[in-house]
């Protein structure tokens, strides 16, 4: 939590593309004027996250996260927002000058950023250790050397050693600073009966897991001892950093190459990867030797949805992992399997055939997973079992009857029939029978929304007959008006709407958040929504940094005015008459002119969207993006042969009516008010009905206003 100046974070925020950043976790493709993929914050198989380049923002339209570079990441990876900026920095090479946490700043930083500083910190202290250790040399080097392992490849997957001596990471760690409560919560060290610290990877070989960004969240450490009561590897435990179901080990050094080859390659352990990486097959990763879950599925199915899935020629691992390809088949991905020669396992298989040999091998070995199982299943059944070869049919159409896809599916069953040498309506039939159960099962207990989940847009609850002015009542009734306001501003909050007269007779712009803010105070208003209020605050905040930026942004509107003159020169020139050249040059500097308010309303609009979607506060940012973000878009069908104006040309008419709108709401909730005190005390009726009388007046005066142009277009 180290302090940036404000010139720094106003260079990574204009230096970051939001397509760029996206797409280090997920795999987009082009969608018209934005790019879509499948959301990063939940499962899915249908991409509903959309990325625009225009806006710099980001959205899944199914749960509703995303936001602006600093905003994605700061979801994604779950960091502050000065932790998102130095990531955002880091990935652009760009330099912050900040100084030390002092002690006190560094008490009050999260459980989460001291956890990942700590096994940051230890990493180093492995690497360290294996390289200038005599220890570390003479026992870790000399293994990952005799594995066959290059000094690039230690260094790329940054291998390391834990020193044999009990409490050597414990030691250094709390004299630089870091508490007894961090290293037992990563799970670097555990406490012994009387209160010591004991180190839980010594006399190990290291192997750092990273998260998809690249932060180290883990590590598994093997032994090098031959005793059967050591354990031959012991993992980091789950923490509030790792979770080992949602990780994969070697993605982050995977994830481009995968995106790259459209393919994932999935193997069991560490070295697998390693080695198979350091050979040039890259696009790899491993589930550590767990089960595949969800969550690595679902991890996967953001880069690619191709996986080929190595096993080596162990049946009773084979079988025991099936499961797992079920799994993947029911996210509706791509599945082939590669069975290796016996006594192969990746790593030497990888070590033992050249990158041409393996590719070569992959093309001739690869099969389908469904024809594959088939194999398996039958090779284990002697020749004359009928009851097994049934429980062969139903095993391989219960794997079948998940697959999303139905054209796929029936495939499927075609190929099934033909390899078991059964009916086809067979196999089609047990694939609907147990289709049908998992469609029960579903329904009968039906998944709860995940409690993060924010609708995009809140409707107001309606208030009760007989109301009581509490603030809860009147901020959900108050919430559509307040909602439709902050939209506007909010989006096009710096934008001029009109023009005004000021003191001195002189015409002056007014922008979109001046007039609102105005209006507002006028009539003595104030949102009744908190998070509203503090989107509202953001936009007139990032008012007062517009017109800092404001400056250049003029000088790049004149240049694109300039520019469009220059392009339009020629044609000027070769109009002929003294008439059309008049014409022309008239007709350029029009369209000239419009080019250059066009170029300096963008960047305004964009200028605010990225301030908004970059703020600290998580209502501000998920406001912000919800607001930026257009789910549809008209078709061509609908708007041919007719100009729909875009809302940023109506804001001079929508703006007021969206405040007048508010202010309706507002006397009708006191009209409400008056009604049910008229119901509770009839003693005052005549008071009342006397107030009652001037909210009407007032709510039709607002009506008629709702249609008259409040302030001079442009």
């Amino acid at each position: 939590m180290a302090l940036i100046d404000q010139e720094t974070v106003r260079k990574i925020l204009d230096t970051a593309d939001i397509v760029d950043v996206v797409s280090d976790f997920v795999k987009l493709k082009r969608s018209g004027a934005n790019y879509m993929g499948l959301c990063p914050f939940h499962n899915e198989r249908t991409p509903s996250f959309s990325v625009s380049k225009a806006r710099g923002i980001c959205k899944c339209f199914s749960c509703g996260k995303g936001g602006t570079p600093v905003g994605f990441i700061m979801e994604h990876e779950q960091l502050s927002y000065v932790e998102a900026l130095k990531w955002l920095a880091n990935k652009y090479n760009i330099e912050i000058k900040e100084r030390e946490l002092t002690p006190e700043e560094r008490a009050a930083a999260t459980e989460r950023e001291s956890m990942l500083a700590l096994n940051d910190f230890a990493l180093q202290f492995f690497e360290r250790t294996l390289t200038d250790s005599e220890e570390g040399r003479s026992i870790g080097l000399s293994y990952f050397r005799n594995r066959g392992l290059s000094d690039a490849a230690i260094k790329r997957f940054r291998l390391g050693f834990a020193p044999e001596r009990y409490n050597a990471l414990s030691t250094e760690a709390l004299a630089k600073g870091y508490g007894r409560e961090m290293l037992t919560a990563t799970g670097l060290c555990a406490e012994r009966n009387h209160g010591e610290l004991v180190d839980r990877f010594r006399g190990r070989v290291m192997f750092p897991v990273f998260s998809v960004s690249g932060k180290v969240i883990a590590f598994g450490g093997r032994t090098l001892k031959t005793s059967k009561e050591v354990a031959k590897y012991v993992n980091s435990p789950e923490s509030l950093i790792y979770h080992k179901s949602n990780e994969l080990y070697g993605l982050y050094q995977a994830k481009r190459e995968i995106v790259k080859k459209d393919k994932c390659i999935l193997v069991e352990g560490y070295m697998d990867v390693i080695s198979m990486s350091q050979r040039g097959v890259e696009n790899v990763v491993a589930s550590s030797g767990t089960s595949l879950t969800e969550g690595q599925i679902a991890l996967i199915h953001r880069f690619t949805p191709n996986v080929t899935v190595i096993y080596d020629s162990d049946a009773a691992g084979i079988k025991a992992s099936l499961r797992g390809i079920d799994m993947l088949l029911a996210h509706g991905m791509n599945i082939k399997v590669m069975l290796l020669p016996d006594g192969d396992d990746p790593d030497s298989f990888s070590k033992t055939h050249t990158l041409e040999e393996i590719e070569q091998y992959f093309k001739e070995n690869e099969t389908d997973f469904i024809r594959f199982k088939t194999r398996i299943l039958l090779d284990s059944l002697e020749s004359n079992d009928p009851v097994g070869r049934a429980g062969v049919i139903n095993s391989i159409a219960r794997s079948i009857s998940v697959i999303p896809d139905r054209v796929i599916r029936s495939e499927y069953i075609k190929e099934c029939a033909r390899l078991l040498e059964t009916d086809e309506d067979i196999v089609r039939l047990q694939v609907a029978k147990f289709a049908n159960e998992a469609a029960d099962k579903r329904t009968a207990t039906p998944p709860s929304a995940p409690a993060d989940q924010t609708p995009e847009i809140i409707e107001p609850t309606a208030p009760k007959r007989n109301a009581t002015r509490t603030s809860g009542d009147i901020a959900a009734y108050l919430r559509a008006p307040e909602l439709e306001v902050v939209r506007l501003c909010a989006r096009y909050g710096l934008l001029t709407m009109g023009q005004v007269v000021d003191a001195e007779g002189d015409m002056t712009d007014l922008s979109v958040i001046d007039y609102v803010a105005g209006d507002l105070a006028n009539d003595e208003i104030r949102l009744t929504n908190p998070d509203l209020e503090r989107v509202f605050i953001a936009v007139q905040n990032a008012a007062e940094a517009w017109r800092a930026e404001l400056p250049a942004a003029l000088e790049r509107a004149e240049a694109e005015r300039r520019r469009f003159m220059a392009d339009a020169a020629e044609e000027i020139a070769s109009a002929g008459s003294v008439d059309s050249i008049r014409r022309k040059e008239q007709e350029a500097e029009m369209a000239a002119e419009e080019a250059a308010k066009m170029t300096l309303a963008n960047e305004a609009e964009r200028f605010l969207t990225t301030i908004l979607g970059a703020d600290p506060d998580n209502d501000v940012r998920r406001l912000a993006t919800a607001f930026g973000s257009e789910k549809y878009v008209l078709s061509k069908i609908h708007t041919k042969g007719t100009h729909i104006p875009p809302e940023r040309d109506l804001i001079g008419n929508r703006v007021p009516r969206a405040t007048c709108g508010l202010k309706i709401a507002i006397l009708q909730w006191r009209e409400k008010e008056l009604r049910a005190a008229l119901a509770a005390d009839p003693s005052s009726a005549r008071q009342t009905l006397e107030e009652l009388q001037g909210i009407r007046a007032i709510i039709a005066e607002l009506a008629r206003y709702l249609g008259e142009r409040i302030v001079l277009p442009r």
